[in-house]
C-alpha cells in the first residue's frame, strides 16, 4: 500500500533573492535568514546565469528552506525578481539582495505589524549600512509615519529594497511585478505603483544591515539611475506641473537624491517653489494627523538644508542667493544663520582657488 504524500503547506514569507556571481557574500546572507526567530518562511534564491560556485552554494546549503531557481538565460535582476515572485508560494514577500543582511527579528516584527494593520501593503525598515567593515546608520528619517513615507516618495526613494516586504496578493496583482523599463530605479517605480492599493509604511529600528561597496548596482550604475528616477517622478508630478514636469523631476533627483550643488539662485528658485508645491499638493489631498504635518515639514526642511549646504560649499551660491530664494514654507532649513555663513565661508575660499593666477 503505497501512503500519500501530504503537500508541504505554503510558508508564511517567501524570501526572494536575485543573484548573479553572489557565491563570495551569499553565505552570509543565508545564515542571517537562518537566525531568524521567525521561521515559517522559504527562500527562492533566483540565479541569473553565474558564473561563479553560486548554484553549487546553493544547492549544498543544508537548509531545506532554500531553493534554486535557474535563469535559462542572463536577464538582469528585474527579470530574476520577477521569476522568484511567480515561484513564490508565501503570505508574504520579503525582498533580500544576495550581499545584505537581515538581523534576527527582522520578519517576526514585520509580520506583526503586516497582520496588525491590513490596510499597510508594503513596510520596509530602517537599515544600518556596512562601509568597508563597519556598521553605521543610513541616513534616511530617522522618525516616520505612513503619511511621511508616503511624501517622501515624492522627492526620493525612502526604502532600502532589501528591507522590504510585500503582501502577496498586490503584489501578485503587479503585471510585471517590476517593469524592465525602469531597471536601476525598479524599486522606486514598484512603490509609486503600488500605493493604489494601499499604505506603505516603515519600521523605524534598524532591522536589515546594507552592504555598500564598489560591486553594488548604485555604485555602478549611478548616471542611469538618476535618469531613470527623473522619469519617475516626472510621470508622478506631471499633472502638478505639466510641460515642466520633467525639467524640475531633473533638479530634484540632481540636488535632492544626488545632493549635487545647485548651480545658480535662477535653479535654486526653481527647486524651492516645486518642493513647496508637492509638499501643499500632498497635505491639501491627504488626511494627516498633526504628526504627520510636523514630520512632513522638518524633512521637507532638513532636504532644502543640504541643497543650501551643498551650494554654499561648493561655492556656486552665496548666503545672499540662499536668503533671496528661499521659500516661506522652508525658512533656513532649520540650519542656524552661523551655519550657513561657514558654509558660505568654504564655498568663498573654493571660489579663490578657482579663479586663475593673475600675470603680473
Amino acid at each position: 500500500m503505497t501512503r500519500a504524500v501530504r503537500p508541504r503547506p505554503d510558508p508564511v514569507i517567501s524570501v526572494v533573492m536575485p543573484v548573479y556571481n553572489g557565491a563570495a557574500l551569499l553565505p552570509a546572507t543565508l545564515d542571517s535568514l537562518a537566525a531568524q526567530s521567525f521561521t515559517d518562511f522559504e527562500v527562492i534564491v533566483v540565479d541569473d546565469c553565474s558564473t561563479d560556485a553560486t548554484r553549487a552554494c546553493v544547492a549544498g546549503w543544508s537548509d531545506p528552506r532554500v531553493r534554486l531557481v535557474a535563469m535559462p538565460v542572463n536577464g538582469g535582476p528585474v527579470l530574476a525578481r520577477n521569476a522568484g515572485v511567480a515561484a513564490a508560494r508565501g503570505r508574504y514577500i520579503a525582498a533580500l539582495d544576495a550581499d545584505d543582511l537581515c538581523r534576527p527579528d527582522r520578519f517576526a516584527r514585520q509580520v506583526a505589524y503586516l497582520e496588525a494593520n491590513p490596510a499597510t501593503v508594503l513596510l520596509g525598515t530602517a537599515a544600518d549600512l556596512l562601509v568597508d567593515g563597519v556598521i553605521g546608520p543610513s541616513e534616511h528619517a530617522a522618525i516616520t509615519t505612513p503619511m511621511l513615507i508616503d511624501w517622501l516618495t515624492g522627492i526620493e526613494n525612502p526604502l532600502i529594497w532589501s528591507s522590504v516586504m510585500i503582501r502577496g496578493d498586490p503584489a501578485r496583482r503587479l503585471d510585471p511585478f517590476m517593469r524592465p523599463e525602469w531597471l536601476y530605479a525598479e524599486d522606486f517605480d514598484l512603490y509609486q505603483r503600488i500605493r493604489r492599493f494601499g499604505a506603505i509604511a516603515r519600521l523605524d529600528e534598524p532591522l536589515m544591515v546594507y552592504r555598500v561597496h564598489a560591486g553594488g548596482v548604485s555604485k555602478r550604475f549611478t548616471e542611469r539611475m538618476e535618469t531613470v528616477a527623473a522619469a519617475i517622478l516626472a510621470e508622478r508630478h506631471a499633472d502638478l506641473f505639466g510641460e515642466q514636469a520633467d525639467r524640475i523631476a531633473a533638479l530634484i533627483v540632481a540636488h535632492i537624491l544626488a545632493r549635487r550643488a545647485v548651480r545658480d539662485r535662477a535653479a535654486l528658485t526653481t527647486l524651492g517653489s516645486a518642493l513647496g508645491a508637492i509638499q501643499a499638493e500632498f497635505l491639501a489631498r491627504h488626511h494627516c494627523s498633526g504628526e504627520d504635518r510636523r514630520l512632513i515639514r522638518w524633512e521637507a526642511a532638513r532636504r532644502w538644508r543640504g541643497v543650501g549646504r551643498a551650494g554654499l560649499r561648493a561655492g556656486t551660491l552665496g548666503v545672499a542667493d540662499l536668503l533671496a530664494a528661499r521659500p516661506a514654507h522652508l525658512g533656513l532649513g532649520y540650519a542656524g544663520l552661523p551655519a550657513l555663513l561657514w558654509s558660505g565661508a568654504i564655498g568663498g575660499v573654493r571660489r579663490a582657488m578657482r579663479q586663475p593666477a593673475r600675470v603680473p
